[in-house]
């Protein structure tokens, strides 16, 4: 067996010095993807099975740090991770982005490895991708929850669910033409009937059940204690497309619509007060917190909304991101700071510290986080069609 002349074209394969081209085949200056991630099968590859080396004069650079590339600040302080790139990407010359070595530091993209989610990630530490389903630090995950596996009881609701909410005893699900209602404790089940089309959004105030619909109208229920029932007390009326987020605040009901306005009505005349029309996009989500009203859109903004003098809302703050918005939600981290959650449909979470909107931190997932939900001591959960995850706040580590 031809063991030397085998060992020397392996030892070719890998990159070594002494290298040739096959016949009628030449490499691209291009790192194939599959050797760094251990399963290239191609013999001969038309790509590299080595990193490029440092071009002229980088090796000092790197040395005394001018040649390695900054994190992007903004004008908080707060650094970012440099932009992201495709896993196929051309090396640039002009940067060390994702350079490895024995003493190189590997900077992670701002994406979960592929390789790591299927469990065979032959990189370890040295990946450029994530092996972690978040950024930053405070908080941490403490489990993934992807199915049950025994339930209390299962309830078939013959449609596809827009929204549930509970509220006391009572547990409301949303589906198309109607809201069911259980009583958790008496099991009793009451449907209420009035909505056209898919219920999507629901919240309860002042004694009341609002429950915005596809058709744009909200409909209203009241509780009667003394037939134990809901009777209908108001339809109200005013977007022309779906309203798919309500919330309740300083005695007032604000509804987000495809039609991309939000109103805000009394929860006394149930009147509409105002109309709000600065976003370009269905507005997704709304949070009262405070004396603030916090909205967000598939415009890829988050506007920030204040109480004039006279009484009416206007926009005194609008955060921008790269990509559409779907839910928000606010809760203090492990030193009673307020933090915003803030979904959107790259399939990630942002974190920001308010009120400087600095970026805290980043959570991942396979499919769209469409439910953020803030629980007691410190916990939060954010689902996707996967199931969903638990995270806490942790004490920071005292610095030394």
């Amino acid at each position: 067996m031809d063991l030397e002349g085998r060992n020397r074209r392996v030892f070719n394969r890998l990159g070594g010095p002494s290298a040739a081209p096959p016949p009628n085949a030449t490499k691209t200056q291009k790192v194939c993807y599959h050797w760094r991630a251990g399963k290239c099968s191609r013999f001969p590859c038309p790509f590299l099975h080595r990193e490029l080396p440092y071009p002229s004069g980088a090796t000092s650079a790197a040395a005394n740090g001018s040649g390695a590339p900054k994190p992007f600040a903004d004008d908080s302080g707060f650094s970012s991770p440099a932009p992201r790139r495709g896993p196929n990407f051309n090396n640039n010359h002009n940067n060390s982005w994702g350079r490895m070595g024995d003493n190189k530091v590997v900077r992670k993209t701002e994406k979960v490895c592929n390789y790591w989610v299927q469990g065979n990630c032959n990189y370890g530490e040295r990946c450029k991708f994530l092996h972690s389903w978040n950024l930053g630090e405070g908080f941490t995950l403490l489990n993934h929850l992807d199915g049950h596996q025994k339930c209390m009881g299962v309830l078939n609701l013959g449609g596809e669910v827009g929204c549930m909410i509970s509220e006391g005893p009572w547990l409301f699900v949303g589906i198309t033409n109607v809201v069911k209602a259980w009583n958790t404790q008496t099991n009793q089940e009451i449907s209420l009937s009035g909505p056209v089309g898919q219920v999507y959004s629901m919240v309860v105030g002042n004694d009341l059940l609002f429950a915005g619909t596809q058709d744009g109208t909200i409909l209203v229920w009241k509780f009667n204690a003394v037939t134990n029932s809901f009777e209908p007390a108001a339809s109200l009326k005013g977007h022309t497309l779906a309203v798919v987020s309500l919330v309740v605040g300083a005695n007032r009901l604000y509804s987000g619509s495809m039609d991309h306005s939000i109103k805000a009505w009394s929860l006394e005349t149930l009147q509409c007060l105002q109309t709000l029309t600065e976003h370009t996009n269905v507005v997704m989500s709304l949070l009262c917190w405070e004396q603030f009203l916090l909205s967000c859109s598939l415009d890829k903004t988050i506007k920030v909304w204040v109480a004039t003098e006279n009484g009416n809302l206007e926009v005194t703050f609008t955060h921008n991101e790269e990509h559409g918005l779907l839910n928000l939600r606010g809760m203090p981290d492990s030193e009673s700071k307020p933090v915003l959650l803030c979904a959107c449909n790259d399939n990630s979470v942002r974190l920001y510290d308010l009120p400087s909107f600095s970026e805290k931190g980043k959570i991942f997932a396979k499919q769209e986080i469409r439910a953020i939900e803030v629980g007691p001591g410190g916990l939060f959960f954010t689902g996707d069609g996967t199931g969903f995850r638990v995270w806490k706040w942790v004490e920071p580590v005292p610095k030394p």
